[in-house]
């Protein structure tokens, strides 16, 4: 089986050439295409997909392409769209053009709902109906507003990141981290709809290899059937939380897991979701 992690960050050191939108205090300086492929190569991941990360880099999604076009074989690419940006439309027709390039995202976590451009959201949500591309929604504590979207763009294909919650930044993880779960069940009925079974071990109250995320990831599992859960690390906006190793290896290891679950969750789902395996270009 192919395995695929559904969300990784890659990215270059902050220079005047490239410098960062805003610098996140808890990242590496630096954790380049070449770094992330050394670290999948390390424990078997055979491909990722690449998400432009909106924090360093705003809407800018060229140091992915540069990314891609260095390990085509090894990442499919995604980038972040502007609700402000009238030229949605546009914007997402050329990406749909680019090499490697598998879905959009769109992110509104903790913001409030008064806050939003919803008629932007609602165009680039359009517009990826349209380009036929699948629509990353970071919409973590605002899972009301996100479930609200999805049933208003039933056209519109949906990723759900971080298993619909907006994860621990720090440990240990709260005891209600798991508070919004029922909201993550309901919202499995929604045809148009995956999950990303990605930074799940940012979750856990316990040490490595975190054996309390089981019970409530076996609901989801439930919920939403394996081949709609994409299983990722978030690495490396998880690095001062779990190394890379330590975000794969419960998954790849457990015995909660058959070899078929495990095949679907670690590789299967995600290809059939974006439509890329490893190998591709």
């Amino acid at each position: 089986m192919f395995i695929i992690d559904s969300q990784v960050h890659a990215y270059a050191a902050n220079t005047p050439q490239r410098s960062w939108h805003r610098p996140p205090h808890d990242w590496p300086d630096h954790v380049t295409g070449d770094e992330m492929v050394a670290a999948m190569d390390k424990v078997g991941v055979d491909g990722a997909i690449q998400v432009s990360p909106k924090s360093l880099y705003a809407f800018d999604a060229s140091y992915a392409i540069e990314v891609q076009r260095a390990h085509p074989g090894r990442f499919a690419i995604v980038k972040p769209v502007d609700p402000d940006d009238p030229a949605a439309d546009e914007i997402i027709a050329e990406w749909k053009k680019t090499p490697g390039a598998v879905a959009i995202r769109v992110m509104f976590a903790l913001q409030a709902a008064a806050d939003l451009n919803s008629a932007g959201i609602d165009r680039i949500l359009r517009a990826a109906a349209r380009h036929d591309l699948p629509v990353n929604l970071q919409s973590g504590n605002n899972l009301d507003l996100g479930t609200a979207l999805i049933d208003a763009h039933p056209q519109t294909r949906f990723v759900l990141d971080h298993l619909g919650f907006y994860q621990p930044r720090t440990k240990p993880a709260p005891a209600n981290v798991w508070a919004d779960l029922p909201k993550v069940l309901e919202l499995a009925r929604r045809p148009n709809a995956a999950i990303k079974v990605s930074g799940a071990c940012t979750m856990s109250r316990e040490p490595f290899p975190y054996a309390d995320i089981w019970e409530p990831l076996a609901r989801v599992f439930d919920a939403w059937g394996f081949e709609r859960c994409l299983w990722g690390t978030d690495w490396t906006r998880t690095f001062s939380l779990v190394n890379y190793e330590q975000a794969v290896e419960p998954f790849r290891l457990t015995d909660r897991l058959n070899d078929s679950e495990r095949a679907m969750l670690m590789g299967g789902a995600c290809a059939k979701v974006y439509g890329w395996s490893p190998g591709e270009h």
